[in-house]
C-alpha cells in the first residue's frame, strides 16, 4: 500500500490552472523530491497534500485513507515550511512539544521524553532552555525538523527548508536530513528548485514543469537519461545542441558544421534534424589535429580543481568541464571529442 497516492490532481486559482491533472503514488518510508523551477505548482501540490489547499478535482489517499476533505490535523502529516514558523515566545523545548499538546498525544511524562529523544537526534538538547532568537539559521532549522518528527507522523512535508541557509551550512543540513530519514523511516516529501539538493537527498525525483510531470526516477535517471529538452536543460548543466543526423550503415554521424560531426552510439533509424544533449563533464578536450571536432576556445574560466571552458563549433557554443588542467586560452585551436554512448537524443 502507497503511503501517499495523487489520483488525477488539478488545481485552479480562478481561470489559472496551476496543476493539471497530476498522479503520483509514493511509497512507505520513501524520500520524494518534487523538483522545478518557481511556479510550476510543487508548494501547491505540497499543500494539496498537506491540506493547505484544496483541489480543484482529483482524490489524495494517505496511508490507504481518502483525505481529499479531511482538515490538515486529521491527516498525520507533519510539515516543515521554509520560514520554520518557530513560537517566538516558546523555548525550544516548548516549540517541540507544542505538537504532542495540541493533540494530545501521551501523558506529559511521555511527552517530555519524546521531545527529549528527538532534542538528541538531532542535537540541540544543550540548547532546550533557549529561544529560537538565540539560534542560529541552522540551529532553528532543526527545530522546526524536530517539531515535525516527534509526533511520529505517517508522512513529513519539507518546503525549501534549506533556502534561507547559506552554502556551507546547507551542505551540512542535507547530509543531516539524510541521516535523520535513515534514522527515521519517515515517508518524506521534500520541495526544492536545487537539482543538487534532489540529486544527493532523494530515492526518486519528480521534475515538475507549468503544473506537470515531465519526469520521474532515480536521481541516476533523471540526471543521465533525461528524456525531454527540458529535462536535459534543467538537471545540470547540460549541453543541447540542434542537429543533422547522418546514418552510413551502422554508423551514426550528429553534424556540426561543414568539417565536423560527432559520433552516436546508434543511427536511432532516422536521418534529418534532431535534437541531442551531452553533459559538460562528458566533453573532452585535446590539442588541434586529433580525431574529433575542431573548436575554438571562447572562454576559459578557473573554478579550482576544474576549469569551464566554452568552446565553439561552428555555430554551436559546447561547454566542456575539465577536472585536468589543459592549459588552454581563449584563442586556442582545440579538438572535441564526446564518447558515442554519452550523448542522447531527446524526443
Amino acid at each position: 500500500m502507497a503511503a501517499v497516492e495523487l489520483i488525477d490532481i488539478t488545481k485552479r486559482f480562478g481561470d489559472a490552472a496551476v496543476i493539471k491533472g497530476v498522479s503520483m503514488s509514493i511509497a512507505k518510508g520513501e524520500f520524494v523530491s518534487l523538483l522545478g523551477p518557481s511556479g510550476c505548482g510543487k508548494t501547491t501540490l505540497l499543500r494539496m497534500i498537506a491540506g493547505l489547499e484544496q483541489t480543484t478535482s482529483g482524490s489524495i489517499v494517505i496511508g490507504g485513507k481518502d483525505s481529499t476533505a479531511l482538515p490538515p490535523e486529521k491527516r498525520d502529516i507533519a510539515m516543515v515550511f521554509q520560514s520554520y514558523a518557530l513560537l517566538p515566545h516558546l523555548s525550544v523545548f516548548d516549540n517541540v512539544m507544542f505538537p504532542l499538546r495540541m493533540r494530545s498525544i501521551g501523558t506529559r511524562q511521555e511527552q517530555a521524553r519524546r521531545v527529549k529523544d528527538v532534542l538528541e537526534m538531532v542535537q540541540l538538547s544543550h540548547l532546550a532552555a533557549r529561544r529560537p532568537r538565540e539560534l542560529s539559521g541552522g540551529q532553528q532549522q532543526r527545530v522546526a525538523v524536530a517539531r515535525a518528527v516527534v509526533s511520529r507522523p505517517q508522512v513529513l512535508l519539507l518546503d525549501e527548508p534549506l533556502s534561507n541557509l547559506d552554502a556551507r551550512l546547507r551542505e551540512s543540513m542535507q547530509e543531516e536530513l539524510i541521516q535523520l530519514h535513515r534514522q527515521t523511516g519517515l515517508t518524506t516529501i521534500f520541495v526544492t528548485h536545487d537539482q543538487e539538493e534532489a540529486l544527493s537527498l532523494s530515492d526518486r525525483i519528480i521534475l515538475l514543469n507549468e503544473g506537470k510531470i515531465e519526469q520521474q526516477g532515480t536521481p541516476s535517471e533523471l540526471y543521465g537519461a533525461p528524456a525531454t529538452r527540458f529535462s536535459a536543460a534543467f538537471m545540470g548543466s547540460s549541453n543541447i545542441l540542434d542537429v543533422n543526423l547522418e546514418t552510413d550503415g551502422a554508423t551514426c554521424h550528429a553534424r556540426l558544421s561543414a568539417e565536423g560531426a560527432l559520433l552516436l552510439a546508434d543511427g536511432y533509424g532516422r536521418d534529418g534534424a534532431a535534437t541531442i544533449t551531452f553533459r559538460q563533464e562528458e566533453v573532452q578536450l585535446a590539442p588541434a589535429g586529433q580525431t574529433g571536432c575542431s573548436a575554438r576556445v571562447e572562454t576559459a574560466i578557473f573554478l579550482g580543481s576544474r576549469v569551464r571552458y566554452v568552446v565553439s563549433v561552428g555555430a554551436h557554443h559546447i561547454r566542456c568541464l575539465a577536472t585536468d588542467s589543459k592549459n588552454f586560452r581563449a584563442g586556442d585551436t582545440v579538438t572535441v571529442r564526446v564518447a558515442p554512448n554519452r550523448i542522447r537524443v531527446l524526443d
